[in-house]
């Protein structure tokens, strides 16, 4: 498919001395290696949101001694870092959109990798529990922020496509969390840490791998502005300019003529965000700044962006719930199912395997020893993963990867409402039939295209980007995955809860949920048109 940029008229010697829309004076700097860096550093970023939250997953299985987890804490580690998200998620969101995106994104970066790091020292349940939720806590503040800071260096007819670019970059970027898993915790190494009291083992430094990426990507966008978008809309015209004058020089190579731009046509939001700023601006009080924050909040509910809002929350609330939290217990699962085929086992449902591996954790603390223990039930507590957890899942990234590669490049031409209703449908029928087969490999790959869910969010982030002006932009999407982060956080504990004695119904619970959405991704707004509108509905917040 040809890149609609190219169609773009390309004068040697442009002379726009004339105001021009923002959104035009973006596609004179044509597309090139400044989109491409911060494709790049966003799709890492969306990458290390998902080591950080999920990679946990990896943890538990090998965890489960040193720590003493029973499966319903499990669940509660699993989702604490999603529980994090949802509590911050709506500060982030509001000063995203009165401060800005960059101001928001590059501290919490740093913040979410010292929080991580210090959850690696931890010893007991609770403490790994409150660390875990700092990280989310702080990271939450680039998983959202970062759509809208990405999307706003584009135009309308790009920025689509750029969110799904950066979608692609974090799906290659989450093929190494089982690569890094299996290269790090697989290791027989350890180390005693007498100050600390603890046993510094692999899955410790796993941890502190899975940060990197947060580190790495608050120092590059230390080198990057904040967005014109947000800068215009806040009456900044000058350093928005000199910004789309950077941009062209960086995508041309200064081999081009100098962009003649000295001056934009002011939009109707200009004035209502410069408003918003100042007042956010001057509240002194927490009082005040709730106050702010709801009168930001609050139009997402009312009129017309009531219904948009609720469709938008409730189609991530299921995304999330399957790809996030049934995918926390994955790696488990597996191990569970290939220690049933090294004793012999060849015909068995994944809930059958599931009950028959159950460890009894109070045993374990009375053997006082965290090492391959094994109780009266015959099953072990282990310090390594089976190797086939690790392939399963580089499989699942793959298809990720994959995944959101083609969504990118058909998007535009088959439109977003046939991808989400393929999706949601093929997904929500694994998750049912899943509960019937009885051949492992078979039941794993269909628990593989149930968590494949997850290519929906891209999409519906492309869509909750479009249906919103830039004053709410940031507000809406941050709501949007708050909402998503819960089903996280409700999907890991149920499956927490219920594994171990309801394993069929919770596989039954997040097939039809994916049916549901199907249903509802025909009430999307704008959703049967293939092309972005041209015109952003703007709205007070009074």
């Amino acid at each position: 498919m040809e890149d609609s940029t190219e169609k773009l008229p390309q004068p040697k010697e442009p002379t726009y001395q004339h105001p021009v829309k923002l959104d035009e004076a973006l596609l004179m700097t044509r597309f090139g290696l400044y989109n491409v860096c911060l494709i790049v550093i966003s799709g890492t970023i969306l990458a290390g949101v998902f080591l950080e939250t999920v990679g946990i997953s990896y943890v538990l299985p090998v965890a489960e001694c040193d720590l003493l987890l029973t499966t319903k804490e499990k669940g509660v580690l699993s989702a604490i870092s999603f529980a994090g998200i949802i509590s911050s998620s709506h500060l982030w969101g509001f000063l995203a959109d009165t401060q800005g995106r960059r101001t928001v994104i590059v501290p919490t970066l740093f913040l979410a990798f010292t929080s991580s790091v210090l959850s690696s020292f931890t010893t007991s349940f609770w403490i790994i529990t409150v660390a875990r939720f700092l990280t989310g806590f702080f990271i939450s503040g680039s998983s959202a922020t970062i759509y809208a800071y990405l999307g706003e260096f584009h135009a309308k007819r790009n920025s689509s496509r750029a969110i799904m670019g950066a979608s692609f970059v974090y799906g290659v970027g989450c093929i190494l969390l089982p690569l890094i898993a299996w290269l790090v915790i697989n290791q027989e190494w350890e180390y005693t840490i007498p100050l600390l009291n603890i046993v510094y083992k692999p899955w410790r430094l796993f941890l502190v791998v899975c940060s990197l990426s947060s580190l790495v990507c608050a120092l590059a966008l230390l080198y990057f502005p904040e967005s014109p978008k947000f800068l215009f809309s806040h009456g900044h015209e000058q350093e928005t300019i000199a910004i789309i004058h950077h941009m062209h020089r960086w995508n041309t190579r200064g081999k081009a003529s100098k962009l003649m731009l000295n001056s934009l046509l002011q939009e109707t939001e200009a004035e209502q965000t410069k408003q918003r700023r100042e007042e956010a601006a001057n509240a002194k009080s927490p009082f005040k700044l709730l106050k702010q924050m709801w009168h930001q909040t609050a139009p997402l509910f009312m009129g017309s962006y009531l219904k948009r809002t609720v469709i938008i929350c409730v189609l991530q609330f299921g995304i999330y719930l399957t790809s996030n939290g049934m995918y926390m217990f994955f790696p488990d699962i597996l191990n569970r199912i290939a220690e049933l085929e090294d004793a012999g086992v060849e015909r068995i449902t994944v809930c059958r395997a599931v009950y028959a591996t159950r460890v009894d954790i109070s045993q374990v603390a009375q053997q006082g020893n965290a090492t391959a223990v094994q109780d009266a039930s015959g099953a072990v507590c282990h310090q390594k993963l089976d190797i086939s957890a690790y392939e399963h899942t580089i499989v699942l990234e793959t298809i990720y990867a994959v995944g959101f590669a083609v969504i990118g490049l058909i998007v535009n031409a088959v439109g977003r409402l046939p991808i989400l209703l393929f999706v949601f449908g093929v997904c929500g029928l694994s998750g049912i039939l899943i509960v019937y087969i009885d051949l492992p490999l078979l039941a794993i790959w269909f628990y593989l295209i149930l968590l494949t869910c997850g290519l929906c969010a891209g999409v519906v982030n492309a869509c909750t980007v479009d249906l919103f002006p830039t004053n709410l932009r940031a507000m809406a999407v941050c709501i949007s995955l708050m909402f998503g982060r819960l089903g996280s956080v409700v999907g890991a504990n149920f499956v927490g809860v219920l594994l171990d004695s309801y394993c069929e119904l919770t596989f039954w619970i997040s097939g039809v949920l994916l049916i549901v959405c199907v249903v509802l991704s025909f009430f999307i707004p704008n959703i049967y048109s293939r092309k972005v509108p041209e015109g952003r509905i703007s709205v007070s917040s009074r």
